[in-house]
This record gives structure tokens, sequence and C-alpha cells, in this order.
């Protein structure tokens, strides 16, 4: 038998060289392992097997996709070949296991047999948007789904979220609901078609109903398609039941009605994201290159941050930032409603602030009463929540900022060095919340869930983290959490870990940001050596007790060494200085300049910042050392400097925004980009000093110098300064660096520092399938587990 190549051939011609070669027969077993269920797998192995006059059966279960076939030798290596090269185009094979059968069957043609029960090993396949077939089929007048909202095939539509188990069967789904009509049941049993075991398959006679009701829960006759956009054209703020959850939409062109959403959804500034029609109206305000391009028609559709251009939108969208989130219609609901429209639309959660987003009508119709004018609804469950997923494409590769609907849970693929290793459920971290169920080769990652210190969001992940244990019938061998002793996650874990009498293992977050970089690459176990990382966020319990941020790291997913760090400053007010810049701003001038700091500021405008008694009491803070833990934070440096330049000092209206503030000034710059001298020494570790840098910068203030100047040269000596850094602690130019953490959300600084060393001779490793902010710790977590040869029992 060949070994599994690519490449396909005709299948005429295929028949033609099997007539020739003649009937050699033999009888395989072939197992096939990954994304196989619910994407038209068995159809397509049917149709391959029977135009290669193939013999036998084909199967979903536990596992995945099971075949057994029987023909001549040189039929079966080219079905095996095609198994490969023309799998359907959600479907991605991690492994073909192919043994011999005993005898030949007896079966004189290829079959479809019904799904079997059993240990659960198979993946989940994401949600996808519409595919062009099933577009063509809702705006054909003679089609029988002509307007239908719900139009899918094996292609696109619902997967994750209507899925309550596995394996991946209508009963299994929130379509269980739903009777399938004769025409519906005629496609579904019928292997040549598109729909043949498509599980949410329905028409307008037999699957969900929509309809359009007013904020008093009023049903309103007609169309609700066309009831929903004229009152959107009017100014009316509407609730959409989409894929995964509630959103909330407006007219993207009418500045007051932004405000007002703004207002009721208490929302002040965080941009909003945008859907449009097609490409041809993105391009009437954005710019979208063909990586961009080929990103917004994705089957994951995400939400994309595109650079503005051509026409303005209302400036509410957006607010003082350069891009703009833009999506592209991912179910049939939202095409049919956005061709009824002249425009695009604002659509954004729908959800009170910092809550999730509402799934259940009755829910919906409660907690969105303050801010909505009207419901557009339907009558199928949203089993599993998803928010869209976030990303953009960078100068060093796609970064998703995001990641949920499109892309979760498709299993993150680990080297073969994991197979075989202890399942872990890894809990991640109490920010971006995410939890990781590793099983030797696959890390299945949840959907973003949100921050934990919001109630509803920590009952929500519980409930998700039930549910995933249920989907995949997971059992943990081992608990991984974040070495934070009070991070909610952590707690959870903990209860977790001591019901079951497990393993308990607790993780370093930043040595966790640089296993998930590695995981994320495939960069294996066994490889030879450690890397070097560099790993910049907002905060996270260091090792040593205090709190880290700015981190030269060494290390490989076994251990590390903390051989560099930011200079550590005061955090005044501890958690209070994450959401007010200013005081981060004076710990940077406290440490650079001494208790009488403020003599320096003559000049520079910020003079009266610091003149307050609340000023007096926050120095106070710093020189006793009451409530200003010590930290080396990249992120708070970032504030710092944001708010030397008038950037939100006082609060912040969510997270990172001064940090996307001074991001966006630094690429509006167009002066030469000479960094400000940041310094690094060395005695025990490495040490990067801002001292030099306050000294230069208040300097440009004094001096008028713009703005942008300001950032720019700030962004471009930490490039510089962090290079140096790697340089001194060992570093050598043929060797890998990862660059993790929040911070490196910033492309500004990502790509100048990827492209410096990259320069400078290093592989740079950067994140590319999760999230480099605390989204991806859970992946993290579980590779240093999965690592560890003897975990000890948990103890409190």
């Amino acid at each position: 038998m060949k070994g599994i190549v690519g490449g396909g051939v005709g299948q005429s011609r295929d028949l033609e060289r099997v007539q020739e070669t003649g009937p050699l027969r033999s009888a395989k077993s072939i197992r096939i392992r990954g994304l196989v269920q619910g994407v038209g797998f068995r159809p397509f192995v049917w149709q391959l097997a029977r135009g290669l006059g193939l013999a036998g059966h084909v199967l979903n279960d536990g596992e995945g996709v099971l075949v057994e076939a029987s023909g001549d030798e040189r039929s079966l290596d080219l079905f095996l070949s095609r198994l490969q090269s023309d799998a359907p185009l959600l479907a991605r094979i991690d492994q073909i296991a192919v043994s011999d059968l005993a005898g030949t069957p007896d079966a004189r043609d290829f079959r479809i047999l019904p799904s079997e029960e059993g240990k659960v090993a198979t993946g989940v396949v994401p949600d996808a948007a519409t595919c062009p077939a099933c577009l063509g089929d809702i705006r054909n007048p003679a089609d029988r789904r002509y307007r239908h909202a719900f139009a899918n095939c094996t292609h696109c539509g619902p997967r994750l979220s209507i899925l309550r188990h596995i394996p991946y069967d209508r009963a299994s789904t929130a379509m269980a609901a739903f009777e399938m009509c004769r025409a519906c049941r005629i496609e579904y049993e019928n292997p040549a078609d598109r729909r043949f075991h498509a599980q949410p398959i329905a028409c307008p006679q037999c699957g969900p109903k929509l309809w359009f009701e007013d904020k008093d829960g009023c049903a309103v006759d007609g169309d609700p398609v066309v009831i929903a956009a004229e009152r959107l054209g009017r100014g009316a703020i509407l609730a959409i039941k989409g894929l995964g959850g509630f959103q909330i939409a407006v007219d993207a062109g009418n500045q007051s009605v932004i405000e007002k959403l703004r207002l009721r959804k208490h929302r002040p500034v965080k941009p909003l994201a945008l859907m449009a029609r097609d490409l041809d109206q993105i391009r009437d305000f954005a710019l979208a290159d063909a990586k961009e391009v080929a990103l917004l028609e994705s089957p994951a559709a995400p939400i994309v941050l595109l650079k503005k251009a051509g026409a303005p939108l209302a400036p509410g969208i957006a607010g003082p930032f350069d891009c703009l989130g833009v999506m592209l219609p991912n179910t049939p609901l939202h095409h049919l409603l956005m061709a009824e429209l002249k425009g695009p639309i604002v659509l954004t959660s729908g959800n009170l602030s910092e809550n999730p987003q509402e799934t259940q009508n009755a829910c919906a119709r409660h907690n969105l009463a303050g801010i909505v004018d009207g419901f557009l609804m339907h009558n199928r469950d949203v089993v599993n929540r998803l928010d869209d997923s976030v990303v953009r494409q960078d100068r060093s590769g796609v970064s998703i900022l995001r990641r949920a609907r499109g892309y979760a849970p498709s299993p993150i693929r680990l080297p073969i060095s994991f197979e075989g290793a202890p399942k872990v459920l890894a809990l991640g971290g109490e920010l971006k919340a995410t939890f990781c169920l590793l099983d030797g080769r696959n890390a299945v990652l949840s959907q973003h869930i949100g921050d934990l210190e919001n109630a509803p969001t920590l009952a929500d992940y519980k409930k998700m983290l039930r549910l995933y244990l249920g989907l995949y019938r997971f059992e943990p061998d081992i608990v991984a959490v974040d070495a934070h002793p009070q991070y909610l996650s952590t707690r959870t874990g903990e209860d977790f870990a001591r019901e079951r009498g497990l393993p308990l293992v607790r993780v370093q977050h930043h040595h966790a940001h640089l296993a998930a970089c590695l995981a994320d690459q495939g960069q294996d176990q066994a490889m030879p050596g450690t890397v070097h990382a560099v790993v910049l966020d907002g905060l996270g319990w260091g090792a040593d007790g205090t709190v880290w941020g700015g981190e030269i790291l060494q290390g490989s997913y076994g251990g590390f060494v903390r051989c560099g760090h930011f200079r550590q400053v005061p955090l005044p007010g501890g958690e209070a200085a994450n959401r007010e810049p200013w005081r981060n701003l004076a710990a940077q001038l406290f440490t650079a300049f001494g208790v009488n700091y403020r003599a320096n500021l003559v000049g520079t405008g910020l003079e009266t910042r610091f003149a307050g008694h609340q000023a007096k009491l926050l120095d106070q803070m710093m020189q006793k050392g009451v409530n200003a833990p010590m930290t080396s934070s990249a992120g708070r440096l970032f504030d710092a400097v944001a708010a030397a330049l008038d950037i939100c000092p006082d609060k912040q209206g969510f997270e990172g925004e001064a940090a996307m503030r001074l991001e966006v000034l630094a690429r509006a710059s167009v002066a030469g980009k000479e960094g400000y001298p940041v310094e690094v020494t060395t005695s025990e570790t490495v040490l990067l000093s801002f001292d030099k840098v306050w000294p230069a910068l208040l300097g440009d203030l004094k001096s008028g110098v713009g703005h942008e100047t300001i950032s720019a040269r700030f962004h471009q000596g930490l490039i510089d300064g962090l290079a140096r850094s790697l340089s001194v602690a060992g570093a050598r130019p043929s060797g890998k660096v990862v660059l993790s953490g929040g911070v490196f959300q910033n492309a500004f600084l990502r790509d100048g520092l990827t492209e410096k060393l990259e320069t400078d001779g290093y592989t740079v490793l950067n994140h590319k399938s999760v999230p480099a902010n605390d989204g991806g710790l859970a992946l993290g977590q579980a590779a240093i587990a999965a690592n560890l040869q003897a975990p000890s029992t948990f103890d409190d």
C-alpha cells in the first residue's frame, strides 16, 4: 500500500487507470481524525468511493470518521490520496490511520451508515459564514428557500452555537425541536445533495420562525426583515438575535442615534463594530488589501480592523482611533437585512455594560428593554454563547485579538511530542477568560468569555466549563491554574481539583504567555535548548511575590528563568492605578526624579495635574510604601506616557484605551523616529530603566514638540531598548525570540520589534492562532502542565 500523498486526479482518468491495472483487490479500515463531522465529510467520502468503484461504508463515531473500503489497490491508493487533497472546505484532517481488514467485505456498493456513540475524540467545527450556494438560494425567487433566514448546508451555518453534545447529529442540536418536512428530508437523506446530513437543515415550512416585536413585546405584522430595516433607517436602536447571541444595531451614518446607544449602553468611548453589505460598501470608508479581504470573506467572517479611508461615517463609531472594526454578513438573516439597507450598520454585543451577551428571548426582552426600541427575534435556541471574533492583519502576520465565533473551538494542533501526555484542564486568567482542554496533540481552547470580576460572566464561564467537559466527555488528569491566589479562575480550578482529588499545577503568568506562543507556533516539547521571550502585559503575579509585567525570560515548556525586566515602580492606589493613568505618570516621575519630581514639570503643562490634595496623598503612598506595591508592568508604563500627553489621564473608558490612543499617535507621526534613551544595565538580571526617557520627554513637551512625535519616539526607544536587552541577556542572533503578552496587541510595537530583531538575525515567534493577551493563557498553562513529570496532588 502506498503512503498518503497530496494532489488529485480527474475521476474519469482514475477509473481508466484502474481498469488498465487489473483487479488486485484488498480491504482497508481507514480512521480519519480531526474536524471531520458536520462538514459534509461522509457524503464526500461516499461520492469519492463510488466514483472509484469501491465497496464498503462510512460512518461518524466518537473518534471522527471510520471508513471500511474494498477494491483494487490502485483505487484504494487514489482514494486515500484524494481524501486529503479534495477534502471539504471546513474539514481539517489531523490523522489518517490505515489498517488491513481480514477478508473482503460482502458489500457490492458503498453506503453511509448511522453514527455510533463512543469515546469522544473528534473536534467540534466552528460556526461558518453563509456559503455562496446558500446565499444564491435565499436571493433566488424561484428557490423554496427564497428569503429564508436560516438556510445552511454542510459547507456553512451554525455548529458550536447550537450543539449540545457529540456526535454531531440533529438530535444533539437546537434543531431537534424542528421536525423536517418531506422536501428537507429528501435532501437530508440524499448523499448527492450538499445538504446531506446538514444537521440544521430547514426551510420556511419546517424551520425556525422569524418575527419582529416592539419594545413592549408585541409582535408587528409584516416581513420582519423589512420592518427592521425601515426602523433602523428612521433612527431606531434594535436588538437582533444573531448566531451566538443578541446584537444591537443602529444606522452607522446617524451620529445622534449612536450617541443615544452609547448613553443607554454605558459605553462612552470604546469603538463600535460595523457590518457592511459587501466589499464595495466597505471600500467607501475603509482600506482593505488582499489579505484583509481574505479574512473578511473567510468562513470565520470575523471583525477585521481596517484603516479608515474614503467617505467618513459618523465620528461616534471609532472616536479618536484610526481603525474601524468591520465585518461582512455571516448569516442569511444578516444578508437579508443588509440588502434592505442603504448603508452599513453599527453592530455591537446585545448586553448590559460588562455583562455577557444575551442569548435567550425572555432575558433579552427584560435586560435590553432599557436600551433598544425593538427586537428582530427567532425561536431557534442559542445553546452556546459566542461573541464575534476580532482580528487584524499586521506586517508580521494575523493577530487574533479575540478568538470566538468562527474560530473556537477548533483545536490547536500540538507537536507530536505531546502524544501520550496527561490530559490537562487549564483554567486561564481572570481577564479575557478562556479555558483549555488538552488531550494529546489536541488543545481545545474555549471561546472568549470575558472578565470574571463580573458575576454574570463568572457564572457563564462555569456554565461553559461544564458544557465543554460534557461535550467532549473530558476527564482530566491534571488541573492547571494561574499562580495568582486571588484569581477567580484559580479558585475555580482549586475547587475542581479538590473535589476530584486531582493534581493541581500553579503556573506563573508570564511563563504561561511564553508557552502559549510556543504551542501556537507548533514548537516541540523536545526542542533543543530554550528560547528567549519578551513578555509585556499589564499585571501578572510574579514568582517573587511582586507584580510583574515587563519581562525578559529564557525558558521552554519545562521551566523559565527571569533574566531581565523593567525597573520596578510603585503602583499607587493598587487596583485604582489600572484605571487612572495619572497615577502611573506620578509613579514614573517619582522613580525618575525622586520626591521632588514636581519641580521638573514647570513649562510642560502638567503642573496643575499634581498640585491638588489627591496628588499629595499619592506622594505619601509612594514615599511610605502604603497601598503602592512595586511593579515592572509594561502596560502601566504606556498609561503613564499617555497621561503625560493628556490622554484620558483621569480615567480610562475601557481597558487599554490609553495605550491604544498612544499607538494611534505614533502611527500618525511623520517625523523621524529617533527613540528616547532606554537604559539597559545588568547586575543580577538585565534591567530596563526609563529614568532618562522622562527628562527627554518632558523636554519635548516644554519645546512644543507634537504629541505624535513624542509617542513615536517613546515607541522607538522601547523597541531599541528591548532589542539591546535581549542581546545583554545572552540571546544569540541565530536563536528564537517569543513576543507575547497583551501589550503586543500594539501593532506599532509588535511590527517594529519584529522587524528590528529579524534584521539582527533572530527568528521571531509571534502568536498566530490564539491571542497574545490573556485569552491565550490557558493554552500555555495546559502545555506547561502536560510537560510535568510528576505533579503533586492538590493540597490546601
